[in-house]
C-alpha cells in the first residue's frame, strides 16, 4: 500500500469514527464507544506488529505514528466531544438566561487552574525523574554504538517518566480546578472589619484566605512526597550494588528540604486552626490550646527547620549522624509536645480550676457562635402564663383564631392528590404554607402546584414525541385556607379544578402553565409541529403553543447535533417536527437549575409558589455558608450561615433572578464582586413578591438547634449545662416525634396587628414541660427578627407531649378514639399547635379519620386544651366554647329539619345579596354554608 492509498484509508477511517461517535453518544451507548476505542487501538497495534518483521530493530516512531494515528485521533475526538458538547450547550443556556459572564468566569478559572496545576505536576514530577535518569552512572552497553532498536529502547524510560508525570499531573489538575471558587474568593477579598480574639486577624482571612492556603499546603506536601518517592524509585531501579551515588543523595536531599519547609509552614497553619479546636469545654481554642499546643507547634516548626538546614549541609558534608539526631528529635517532639505536654497541662493545670481558666474562651465561643448563626440580636421576653382567657378575648383576636392551622400538610397532601390531581399524569410534590390578603382579610393558606409527571403516562403513551414534544408542562394551583373545613371534613378550596377556578379576584390565574418546577426533570422542545397538550377538558384535550421566551433555540443542524449528543436522544437530530423556531427547555428542575447557575450556595429544601397579578412565581431561599468562622460551634460541618439571597423563578419563562436580601453578609459581597451580573438588590424585587417572603424553615431549624444550647450566655451556666433546651415532643398519627416549626398568623402580646410568624416550642432537656418558644417574624421591615418568649420556671407550663397524654387519659375522648379505630377507620392525630393569645396558651390538635380502604383523610374533630380543661368537638369554635365555658354547642346534626331548612333559605338569600354586591368572598362563604345545610337535610332524610 503506497502513501496515497494509506492517506485515503486514514481519512475514511477518521470519518467513520466521527460518525460512530455521534451515533453512539446520541444514544448514550458510552460503553460501546469505549469498546470501539479499545478495539481500534488493538487492531492498529496488531497490524503494526505483523508488519514489523524484525522487532525491535525496526521499531520506529514513523511506523508507530502511521498505524496508531487513527486510534489517537479517535481518542482525541472522544475527549473533545465529551467535554465540548456539555460546555457548548451549557454556554448557550447561560447566554439565553443572560448569565453568560457567570459561565465564562467559572470556566476560565477552572481552565487556568487545571492547566497551571497540570504543568506544575508535569514539571515537578517529570523534571525530577528525568534528572534522576540523566544523573545515573553510564552503563557499559551504552558506550557501544547503539542499533536503531537500542536507540529507541534508550528513549523509552525518558518517555515513560514524562508520560507518568503527565498522567499524575492530569489528576492534580482535576483536583485543583475544583477549588476554583476558593481562588476567586481569595483574589476578590475584602475586610470584614472584625478581628478574631486570639491572633487579631480580620475575619476575612479565615473566610476567604485560610481555606485556599490549606489546599495549597496539602497539594504541595502531596506532590513533594510523590516527587521524592518516584525519584527515589528511579534511582533504586538503576543503581549498582544498591548504593546511591552522591548526585542522587544530593538530589533527594533538596526534595527533602522542600518538604520540610512546607511541613514547618503546616505547623504554623495548625496554630491558626486552633480557633476550630474541639478539645475544650467550648468550641474553639481553650486554655490548653493557647498555652500548650500553640507553643508546641512553634517549637516543632523550629525543629523541622533545623532538620531542613541539616539536609542542606548534607549536600557538602555527609552529616548523617546529625541528620539522624534531628529526625529523632522531631519524632520525639511529636509525642512529647504534640500529645504528652497538652495532656499534662489539661490534667494538672486546667482541670482543678477549669471554669476560671476557661471562662474567657467560653465567652469567645458563645459570642462568636451566636454571631455566626445571626443570633446575637435575639430578643428574649418573659411570658407570664395567666389563665384569664375568655370568650370576649377570643372575639378580640379573630386574626389569630381564624388562622389556627387545622389542616396538617401530611393528610392534606393525600387529600389534594385524591381530589385535585384530576389525571394520572399530574402530581403534587408537596404542600406549602403562605398568606394572602383576600377581601381585606389576612389569611393563612396552603397551596400546591399541579406538576406534570410524564413517567405516569400509560405505557402506550410513553413515546419520545409525547414525553418531549406534547406533554410539556403542568397546570394550575390548588389552594385552601388552613382553618376552614367544608362538607365531609374536606378542605374548602379557594382555587381548584382545571382550568383553575378561584373564589377571589386576587387569586385569578392568567398564566397557570408550569414549565419549571420541583419535580420537572425531563427536557421538552416547544414550537414544533406537534400539538402541545395544555389541559384535559372532559373527554377532549385542549392544546396550546408556548408563548414564552424560555429555552435555547435549536433550529440549526449544529445545535440539534449538540443537544442530541448531550441528551442522548437521536430523534432531536432526526425528527421532522423540530424546525427553525423550535426551542429546547432543560434544567427545568428548580434545584438543578439553581445548582447549575450558582453552585456555591446552599439552597433550602422547600421552594414555594406565589400567586401575583395572574401569574405564578417560585421563591427559593439561598444560603451563604462557611466552615471557617473562628470560635463558632459547627452544625453538620458548617459554622456560619446567612439567608443572604432569595431567588425568583418564573415557571413559565424560566427567568431566574437572584436578589440580595442581606447586603451586610461578607460572603455575598465577595460573590457579588466575582459575578456582578448575577445579583440584583432586594429593592428591585416587585413589592407583591416581597410581601410573600417566608423565613425559611431549614435555617430556622439550624438556628433553634444552636440556640437550645447557646441561649446560656453566662459562662458558668454554660459550663455546667444547667439550662439545656430541647424540641418539644408530640404524637403524630400513632408515633412520638419532635414538634416541627410551623407558620402561624397571630398577634403577640404588645403587638398591634397580627403577623405571619414561624415558631417552635422548647422544653428543658429530658423534660416534657414547656420552657420557652422561639419565633421569627416574616412581614415587612420586621422580616428576620428573632424572638424568644420564656415561661416562668417556678410554675408548670404544659408541654405538647404532656397535653397529648392528657388527651389520651380523658375518658370521653379516649373512648371515642377507640370506637373509631374499631370501626374500620384509622384516627390520625395532626400537629398539636401551641397558640399564645394575650398571656394565655391554647393547645389545638385536629383529628382526622381515614377509612382502611380509602385514601382521603377527613377532618372530623378538633381537640382544644386550656389550663386544666380539655374538650373535643366538631369545630374549633365549638371546642373553644366548650373548653372555656363548659357550654355544649348545638351542632348541625342536633337541629330539627325545619330549623335546618330555614337556615338553608337564609344562606341562599344572603348569597344572592352578596352576588348583587359583587362580594365574591361573601358569596362563596354563604354557598358553602348552604351546601352544609342541604347535605344535613339529605342525611336526615336517609335516616
Amino acid at each position: 500500500m503506497d502513501s496515497k492509498q494509506r492517506a485515503q484509508m486514514l481519512i475514511w477511517l477518521i470519518g467513520f469514527d466521527i460518525f460512530l461517535i455521534v451515533i453512539l453518544a446520541a444514544n448514550r451507548l458510552f460503553g460501546l464507544l469505549v469498546a470501539l476505542l479499545l478495539i481500534e487501538g488493538l487492531v492498529g497495534a496488531v497490524i503494526f506488529l505483523r508488519r514489523t518483521d524484525r522487532w525491535p530493530e525496526e521499531f520506529s516512531l514513523r511506523r508507530i505514528g502511521c498505524w496508531l494515528l487513527p486510534f489517537l485521533l479517535l481518542l482525541l475526538l472522544v475527549v473533545v466531544f465529551a467535554l465540548g458538547v456539555p460546555l457548548y450547550t451549557d454556554w448557550l443556556w447561560f447566554q439565553q438566561l443572560g448569565y453568560g459572564s457567570v459561565f465564562t468566569t467559572e470556566m476560565s478559572a477552572r481552565a487556568l487552574l487545571f492547566v497551571g496545576a497540570w504543568l506544575v505536576g508535569i514539571l515537578l514530577l517529570g523534571g525530577n525523574m528525568h534528572l534522576a535518569l540523566r544523573w545515573l552512572p553510564q552503563r557499559r552497553w551504552r558506550l557501544e554504538q547503539p542499533t536503531q532498536g537500542q536507540s529507541w529502547g534508550r528513549r523509552l524510560p525518558v518517555l515513560g517518566v514524562w508520560l507518568l508525570a503527565a498522567l499524575i499531573g492530569l489528576g492534580l489538575g482535576l483536583f485543583v480546578q475544583a477549588r476554583w471558587l476558593r481562588l476567586l474568593k481569595f483574589l476578590q477579598g475584602l475586610s470584614v472589619g472584625q478581628q478574631d480574639p486570639l491572633f487579631g486577624r480580620d475575619l476575612a482571612f479565615y473566610l476567604f484566605e485560610l481555606p485556599l492556603l490549606l489546599d495549597l499546603k496539602n497539594v504541595l506536601m502531596g506532590m513533594l512526597v510523590l516527587a521524592l518517592g518516584l525519584t527515589a524509585l528511579v534511582y533504586a531501579l538503576n543503581v549498582h550494588d544498591r548504593r546511591f551515588p552522591p548526585s542522587a543523595l544530593a538530589h533527594l536531599s533538596v526534595l527533602g528540604v522542600l518538604f520540610l519547609l512546607v511541613k514547618a509552614w503546616d505547623y504554623q497553619l495548625k496554630v491558626l486552626q486552633l480557633l476550630y479546636s474541639s478539645h475544650g469545654v467550648a468550641f474553639g481554642a481553650g486554655y490548653t490550646d493557647v498555652y500548650a499546643r500553640w507553643p508546641a507547634y512553634n517549637i516543632m516548626s523550629v525543629i523541622v527547620l533545623i532538620c531542613a538546614a541539616l539536609l542542606l549541609v548534607n549536600l557538602w558534608r555527609r552529616t548523617w549522624g546529625l541528620l539522624a539526631v534531628g529526625a529523632g528529635v522531631w519524632l520525639l517532639s511529636l509525642f512529647v509536645l504534640g500529645t504528652l505536654y497538652p495532656a499534662l497541662v489539661q490534667s494538672l493545670k486546667v482541670r482543678p480550676s477549669e471554669l476560671d481558666l476557661e471562662r474567657p474562651y467560653i465567652e469567645h465561643s458563645i459570642a462568636h457562635t451566636l454571631q455566626a448563626y445571626d443570633l446575637q440580636n435575639i430578643e428574649e421576653v418573659d411570658f407570664p402564663v395567666e389563665e384569664t382567657l375568655t370568650q370576649a378575648i377570643i372575639r378580640e383576636n379573630p386574626g389569630t383564631i381564624d388562622n389556627i392551622r387545622l389542616w396538617d400538610h401530611r393528610p392534606l397532601y393525600d387529600t389534594y392528590g385524591q381530589l385535585q390531581e384530576i389525571r394520572q399524569y399530574y402530581d403534587f410534590v408537596d404542600i406549602d404554607v403562605d398568606r394572602y390578603t383576600l377581601a381585606g382579610d389576612y389569611r393563612e393558606v396552603e397551596l400546591s402546584l399541579r406538576e406534570l409527571a410524564v413517567d405516569q403516562l400509560t405505557e402506550a403513551a410513553q413515546t419520545w414525541v409525547n414525553r418531549h414534544l406534547v406533554y410539556t408542562h403542568g397546570y394550575g394551583v390548588v389552594l385552601s385556607p388552613v382553618s376552614q373545613v367544608c362538607s365531609e371534613g374536606q378542605p374548602c378550596f379557594l382555587i381548584q379544578n382545571i382550568p383553575p377556578e378561584s373564589s377571589y379576584p386576587e387569586l385569578d390565574l392568567e398564566r397557570p402553565e408550569i414549565y419549571y418546577g420541583e419535580d420537572t426533570d425531563n427536557y421538552v422542545i416547544v414550537h414544533t409541529t406537534a400539538r402541545e397538550f395544555d389541559y384535559p377538558q372532559g373527554n377532549e384535550n385542549v392544546y396550546t403553543r408556548y408563548e414564552g421566551n424560555g429555552g435555547v433555540p435549536v433550529g440549526t443542524f449544529l445545535r440539534r447535533l449538540a443537544f442530541a449528543m448531550r441528551m442522548g436522544d437521536l430523534p432531536i437530530l432526526l425528527s421532522d417536527g423540530i424546525g427553525a423556531e423550535s426551542r429546547i427547555l432543560f434544567h427545568r428542575n428548580i434545584e438543578d437549575r439553581l445548582e447549575t447557575i450558582a453552585p456555591f450556595f446552599w439552597y433550602d429544601y422547600d421552594p414555594y409558589p406565589v400567586i401575583l397579578e395572574g401569574r405564578i412565581y417560585w421563591i427559593q431561599d439561598a444560603y451563604t455558608y462557611s466552615s471557617y468562622f473562628p470560635y463558632a460551634e459547627p452544625y453538620d460541618g458548617l459554622n456560619y450561615v446567612r439567608n443572604a439571597v432569595k431567588v425568583v423563578i418564573d415557571p413559565y419563562n424560566g427567568t431566574t433572578t437572584f436578589y440580595v436580601v442581606d447586603p451586610d453578609d461578607p460572603i455575598v459581597q465577595v460573590y457579588a464582586g466575582i459575578f456582578p451580573a448575577l445579583f440584583r438588590p432586594a429593592e428591585d424585587m416587585p413589592a407583591g413578591l416581597r410581601e410573600h417572603w417566608r423565613y425559611p424553615e431549614e435555617i430556622f431549624r439550624l438556628q433553634t438547634s444552636i440556640y437550645a444550647t447557646y441561649h446560656m450566655r453566662d459562662p458558668q451556666v454554660f459550663y455546667n449545662k444547667e439550662d439545656l433546651w430541647d424540641y418539644a415532643k408530640e404524637i403524630y398519627a400513632d408515633d412520638e416525634d419532635y414538634v416541627d416549626s410551623y407558620y402561624v398568623i397571630m398577634r403577640l402580646p404588645g403587638w398591634e396587628v397580627e403577623e405571619f410568624l414561624l415558631m417552635v416550642p422548647f422544653t428543658p432537656a429530658n423534660r416534657d414541660n414547656m420552657i420557652a418558644w422561639m419565633h421569627v417574624q416574616c412581614d415587612g421591615d420586621d422580616y428576620g427578627r428573632l424572638g424568644v418568649f420564656r415561661f416562668p420556671k417556678q410554675s408548670l407550663v404544659y408541654g405538647p407531649f404532656q397535653v397529648e397524654n392528657r388527651i389520651n387519659q380523658d375518658p370521653v375522648i379516649s373512648q371515642q378514639l377507640s370506637l373509631w379505630n374499631q370501626r374500620g377507620s384509622r384516627v390520625l392525630r395532626g400537629n398539636l399547635l401551641v397558640v399564645p393569645i394575650e398571656h394565655s396558651l391554647l393547645y389545638v390538635e385536629p383529628l382526622y379519620l381515614q377509612s382502611e380502604s380509602g385514601q382521603i383523610p377527613e377532618l372530623r374533630r378538633v381537640t382544644v386544651a386550656y389550663g386544666n380543661n380539655i374538650a373535643m368537638a366538631e369545630t374549633l369554635d365549638q371546642a373553644l366554647r366548650l373548653v372555656l365555658t363548659g357550654e355544649t354547642v348545638v351542632g348541625p346534626e342536633d337541629r330539627e329539619w325545619q330549623e335546618i331548612a330555614h337556615s338553608a333559605q337564609e344562606h341562599y338569600e344572603k348569597a344572592q345579596e352578596c352576588l348583587q354586591a359583587g362580594d365574591w368572598a361573601c358569596y362563596g362563604e354563604e354557598l358553602r354554608a348552604l351546601e352544609t345545610d342541604l347535605e344535613t337535610l339529605v342525611r336526615l332524610g336517609e335516616e
